[in-house]
């Protein structure tokens, strides 16, 4: 088999340190079905329950609903200039105005 280049973004210790076996006949003779490896897992993917990495989950409240506004230049900065959360705090200032509760 033909050795593999290590990328330049990876240093050699880690590229050392991988020991990926070979995939030879004998090594699928071997292999096993993932529903007897990892049923959990197989069971999580067919039922819709499994999230990926940085895939959020269900929210815990209701959803909020994505609009475009068009807000004054004054209302909008001084909200930015507050921060992170400053749609957040936006939010809230609205649902006093009506009289919602935070």
């Amino acid at each position: 088999m033909k050795k593999k280049r290590r990328p330049s973004h990876i240093s050699k210790k880690d590229w050392d340190s991988v020991d990926s076996p070979e995939l030879t006949r004998d090594w699928f003779k071997r292999a096993r079905p993932a529903r007897e490896v990892d049923p959990e897992l197989v069971a999580a993917h067919e039922n819709g329950t499994l999230r990926y990495r940085g895939q959020r989950g269900p929210q815990k409240s209701p959803t909020k609903v994505a609009v475009s506004i068009r807000l004054s230049s004054d209302v909008l900065k001084h909200f930015k200039s507050t921060g992170n959360g400053w749609q957040t705090r936006l939010d809230n200032a609205l649902r006093l105005l009506i009289g919602g509760q935070m």
